[in-house]
Formats: C-alpha cells, sequence, structure tokens
C-alpha cells in the first residue's frame, strides 16, 4: 500500500472521490462532513447541518454538488461552490446509511434502517420509488454503472437485485426527455401502477450469507456481485436474466466485513473490516494477495476513484487514500534514446526521429505479494548493450538481459538477487544484497566479484559520477561509496531520497524525495534545497542543442544551459530548477509526466500508460534569469530583443 494522504478525525463513515478534481469528501461520526484536497494533503472546507453521524456521501459526476444522508433521517443536497446546502429531502423515517446519484438520470438512491430503499428526483425535489421487501436495516445500495439495476444489502441476510427500468421509462417521455410530477403522463403512470405495473421489481434475492450483509457493489462490466457480511465472509456472485447464483467464498477476515468493491481496471476485490485490516483478493483465484494492518483502527468504508488509481478506506480516526501499486514506468536514457518496459518488452524511443521500436521480450514477473507490478529500476550499459531490470519479486531481484544480435540471438536473463542493481563500469555492476548489508559486484556476466560490507540499513543504491562509486542511502544520509578503497569518501545528509540525477558534467546532483529537491556538487556538500507542496514525480539535467532553425536563436544558443538547469514535474506541473536554487513553473501539465529528456524547447516523458509524450515549453524564463547567474548581460540583452520580436501580444 502506497500512502497518499492520511488525516486524523473522528471516526468515518462515507467516502467518496471527485471524479475530476483531486478532492474526496469524508462523512464522519460527529455530524461533520469534510472535503479534502488529497495532492495537497489540505483540508480545504467544513460542512456542518446534520444532527448526528453523517453516514453517506457521493459527488455529482458534472454538476457542483453532493449528498449526504445521516442519522437524522435527512437526505441533503449541497452545492460546494456556494458552500451550502441546497435543500432536504424529508421521508425515511431510521438512520440513513448510504446515498448516491445516478449516473446520468437526476435520480439519488438512498438505503435507510427502515428496511427501504428510496429513488429521489433531485431536480424536482420528490421521492419517485420505494423499493420495499428487506425485513431489517439496509445497509447499503448501489446503482449499476450501466443498467437499470439496484443492489441492495441488509441485515436480514440477504443481497436483492432490482430491475428499476420500469421507473426509467415512466421518468422518460418519448422524447428523450425526463417526466417531471404533475406532467401530462402522471395520470397514466399512476394508472400503470395501480393495474399491477412495478416501476421496481425484485430480480434476485441472493442467499448465502450466515449473518447480517453489510455491502454489495456490482463489477463495473461484468455480471458480478461481491458482498461482505458479519459472517466474516466475502462472497462472490454472478448474475443472468434469469438466475443468480454464488460462484465462491472468500475466507480470511476474523472479524465483521464492513465494505467490499471490485477494483475498477483489474481482476482485484478489495474489502476492509473491523478486524482492523484491509484485503485484497485475486478474482480469478479467489486467494488473498495482500493484507494492510492497523493497531487501533478499525475499517468501516472503502471508496475507488473512478479513473486514476486511487482508492479509500475510512477507519475509527480518520482516512487513508492510498495506491495498491506504483504506477511510475521503468525507463533510462542514453543519448537521444529512451529506453522503456511496455507490455512486458524493452522498447526505445528516439528523440530525433520520434520513432518507437522494440527490443527485447522481458520475462512476466509478478510483484512478492502476487500482483502484476511494474518493474522498479533500469540501468543500462551501452557499451555492452546490456540492461539490469529490477523488481520486487521475492523481497527484491534482478534480470541482466543482453540485446540480441546475429552472434547472440538468445535473450534469456540472468537472474539474482538484491533490493536494486546499476552499473559502476562498463563490465561490473553493483547489487545491493536484500538485508541491506553488503554490496556485491558481478562481471557483465553475472559471476560474483566481491562483497563490500556497508552500514546497517542501507536500503538503496544510487549511481554517482565516478567509476567504481555509488551512492548508498542509510535512513536520513546520503553517502558517497569508493568500492575498491571499501570506504566512504563524503555524506550528506537529506531524508526520503527517491532518485539521484547527476549532471552531464558530474559537477552536481539533485537528490529528490517526495517533496523536497537537494541540490549537491561532486563533493556532496550542498548548494541549494527546494521543498515543493505537491509531491515530485521525476526530473532530467536538459541540453541547449534545440533552439536551432530559429531566426535570431544563434545569437544567443551558446548560451551555457548544459549542466545549469535541471527540469522535474510534480503531480501537476512542469517546472526548473537553477543550480544556484532559482526555481519557477514553465507550464501545467494535463496529466502526470515522468519527463525522461529535453532538448532546448521541447521535453519528453513517459505517462502512466507508458505513453511517450512530447511537450513544448517556452524557455524564456530559466534563460533570463541563466544568462544573469553567468553574468552573461550581452546575451541577456539579446534574449530580451529576442523574445519581444518574435512575442505574440
Amino acid at each position: 500500500m502506497l500512502s497518499k494522504l492520511e488525516t486524523k478525525s473522528n471516526r468515518v463513515k462515507g467516502l467518496c472521490f471527485h471524479p475530476k478534481r483531486p478532492w474526496i469528501l469524508a462523512s464522519l461520526h460527529n455530524g461533520l462532513i469534510q472535503l479534502w484536497d488529497y495532492r495537497i494533503r489540505t483540508l480545504l472546507e467544513r460542512f456542518e447541518e446534520h444532527v448526528g453521524p453523517v453516514r453517506g456521501i457521493c459527488f455529482h459526476s458534472t454538476q457542483p454538488l453532493f449528498v449526504s444522508g445521516g442519522d437524522d433521517f435527512k437526505i441533503k443536497v449541497w452545492n460546494y461552490k456556494l458552500r451550502r446546502c441546497l435543500f432536504t429531502l424529508p421521508g425515511h423515517l431510521d438512520y440513513i446509511r448510504t446515498v448516491q446519484f445516478h449516473n446520468e438520470l437526476p435520480w439519488i438512491l438512498s438505503a435507510s434502517d427502515d428496511t427501504q430503499i428510496r429513488i429521489w428526483n433531485w431536480q424536482s425535489r420528490t421521492c419517485i420509488a420505494t423499493l420495499s421487501g428487506h425485513t431489517h436495516y439496509v445497509m447499503s445500495a448501489a446503482f449499476h454503472p450501466r443498467e437499470d439495476l439496484v443492489v441492495s444489502a441488509s441485515l436480514d441476510q440477504t443481497v436483492r437485485v432490482w430491475d428499476i427500468s420500469g421507473l426509467h421509462k415512466r421518468n422518460t417521455s418519448p422524447a428523450g426527455g425526463v417526466t417531471g410530477p404533475g406532467g401530462d403522463d402522471s395520470l397514466k403512470l399512476a394508472q400503470n401502477d395501480l393495474f399491477g405495473n412495478p416501476t421496481a421489481v425484485v430480480r434476485h434475492v441472493l442467499e448465502g450469507h450466515d449473518r447480517g450483509v453489510n455491502w454489495a457493489s456490482f463489477h463495473p462490466t461484468l455480471p458480478l456481485i461481491v458482498s461482505g457480511a458479519d459472517d466474516r465472509y466475502v462472497k462472490l456472485w454472478r448474475m443472468s436474466e434469469t438466475k443468480a447464483w454464488e460462484v465462491d467464498t472468500l475466507r480470511g477476515h476474523y472479524y465483521n466485513v464492513s465494505c467490499v468493491l471490485f477494483h475498477p481496471r483489474a481482476e482485484l476485490i478489495i474489502s476492509n473490516s473491523e478486524d482492523k485490516t484491509i484485503r485484497v483478493w485475486d478474482m480469478a483465484k479467489r486467494v488473498c494477495l495482500q493484507t494492510f494492518k492497523r493497531e487501533n483502527d478499525r475499517f468501516w468504508i472503502l471508496a475507488a476513484h473512478p479513473e486514476n488509481n486511487l482508492f479509500a478506506a475510512g477507519h475509527d480516526y480518520g482516512l487513508i487514500v492510498f495506491k495498491l501499486e506504483k504506477e511510475r514506468p521503468a525507463f533510462t536514457v542514453h543519448l537521444s534514446s529512451l529506453l522503456f518496459i511496455k507490455d512486458k518488452s524493452l522498447r526505445s524511443y528516439d528523440f530525433s526521429t520520434g520513432k518507437e521500436a522494440p527490443i527485447l521480450a522481458l520475462r512476466k514477473s509478478k510483484s512478492g505479494n502476487g500482483l502484476n507490478s511494474l518493474d522498479r529500476f533500469m540501468s543500462f550499459n551501452p557499451e555492452k548493450k546490456q540492461i539490469l531490470v529490477g523488481s520486487d519479486q521475492e523481497g527484491g531481484s534482478y534480470e541482466l538481459y543482453t540485446f540480441p544480435s546475429d552472434k547472440n540471438p538468445d535473450t534469456s536473463p540472468k537472474k539474482g538477487a538484491g533490493l536494486n542493481a546499476i552499473w559502476i563500469s562498463r563490465n561490473r555492476f553493483a547489487v545491493l544484497d536484500v538485508k541491506g548489508s553488503q554490496v556485491i559486484t558481478y562481471s557483465n556476466t553475472n559471476e560474483q566479484q566481491k562483497k563490500i560490507p556497508v552500514p546497517a540499513g542501507t536500503d538503496m543504491i544510487f549511481p554517482s559520477g565516478d567509476l567504481d562509486t555509488v551512492l548508498l542511502r542509510n535512513e536520513d544520509k546520503i553517502s558517497l561509496w569508493d568500492l575498491t578503497q571499501r570506504a566512504k569518501v563524503s555524506e550528506i545528509t537529506a531524508f526520503g531520497v527517491k532518485f539521484a540525477f547527476w549532471s552531464p558534467d558530474k559537477e552536481f546532483v539533485v537528490l529528490m524525495s517526495k517533496e523536497n529537491l537537494t541540490v549537491a556538487n561532486k563533493k556532496l556538500e550542498v548548494v541549494a534545497t527546494i521543498h515543493e507542496s505537491i509531491r515530485l514525480k521525476s526530473g532530467i539535467w536538459i541540453t541547449s542543442a534545440a533552439n536551432k532553425g530559429r531566426k535570431g536563436a544563434e545569437n544567443f544558443a551558446n548560451l551555457d544551459v548544459n549542466s545549469k538547469v535541471f527540469i522535474y514535474t510534480t503531480l501537476n506541473h512542469l517546472k526548473y530548477c537553477l543550480v544556484n536554487g532559482d526555481h519557477g513553473v514553465i507550464r501545467t501539465l494535463e496529466v502526470p509526466i515522468y519527463v525522461a529528456g529535453g532538448r532546448g524547447s521541447k521535453i519528453w516523458g513517459l505517462d502512466r500508460d507508458c505513453k511517450v509524450r512530447e511537450v513544448l515549453v517556452d524557455t524564456t524564463e530559466f534563460k533570463f534569469k541563466l544568462a544573469l547567474l553567468q553574468k552573461k548581460y550581452v546575451h541577456l540583452i539579446l534574449l530580451i530583443t529576442f523574445y519581444f520580436n518574435h512575442a505574440e501580444f
């Protein structure tokens, strides 16, 4: 589990992601509704009108609205732009457990302890249907994402599937509009209901749980339902037009299962429980892949983002927003070529020509927890045409591939164990063993050579600017180690470093952590530090090669950009950093990009789908600051002149 946000609050009973913005709503047991920005980890707004716990919460898919339901028997519709409640829908006679907007129609679905499920038209502010049949509290109810169906879970130990196609037809005019109350068809509709054409009927009653059912969810694309109950079981069901049946039971929780849902894009089921765990299940094999446990927090609710790989869970003392796996693609850059892994094959992309081509097929791997996992790191040896690829498999492992050739068409990898592996010379690479107590050097044929003890607790190694040296990460320290002398050369304090980027001339290194950049020289002396409020994703040192072909550019093209400008990305911005610590925003990004190359006014990177993206940038600002830094005032004047001659006002 990769945590993106953790909050401290009263017990969280309801959660909902905004479909477009980086927001999440949390409804609390004390009656408060919180709106969080999980990207910058900030509480944006608080909404207070309910009396008692608020259990249900849901964003509208397109309108600036959300709906809430609480123990005061009331459903409230809010406008988050106006920051107030617009109206209240009374009608339920007991606690309201869940509320949900329909994806297309102006409907709200609510489930209550009064044993009823209600469908409301929020535009006309009326109840248009009451679904009766459960004999105990209705703990959850949800619309099907594509069909006219509703699934509900109740403490009467059943899951029910309701057909609401009649209601859809009744409330839709022949021209495709929605018929409001008191319209021309209202008399016909009343007659239809009177003479036995109900608007909502029970299609299936699923019986199999031995105790009350707390949650049931539809699969987004398949005819499947998953449910969780107080009998500690998660059950998988399949349905057709005429019948529904139990497929299997997932056993592992040892207390009441609070919530369960399908992964939107993978064959996984996610459940949480009052046993203080979140469990991830393989939907095909029906086995538990991962278990995340908290010591003191019972879990009550789960939510999945409709588009991104994000999940949220509410517990006794707050909420957590998390990912199951990393989404950063494994890639490396050599000269004008980007090497990256996509669909279990190593591919190359030429920045100059824009052509992409496969190089070799990689062995399909699983992470140590059984989930399909992105490879974590790559290290390329251009002299020998070999590449090291590492993953989380078996606690940390690497594979050594040699590019195919006429003399050696075999591409079978050589394997080994280790937390990380990097090339340290043209025919040697270094591996940090899984215990983090020593660095082992190997030849390019994967033959072990030396074992070098390193400080206990070392958990990562990075390339350095010289041969046979590495950077070691140990707690809050980064150390430069000479593997030949087996000694520490220098050290710097830097917390949580994830990546090290050396400038082309090896004079500077940028150490990147979650939110901080540390710029240091080759002796690991701090030059500058930068703090960002949004998580950092990637970075590169750019060259000054482009701008060719632009009239007047040759007058300042020899400005020394090489090794002086570092480009980096956050979740939503492309930024620059000079070696003196001066930094700024270049442009906003529509999707997260992991930058891989930069030349002149072009930046190349990979998105999370491993698609190469080319981004055009305006380099005027950092070139202006760089000319000031280098005291090249003639270039500064030429840069200003060139900008004003070519700017569009």
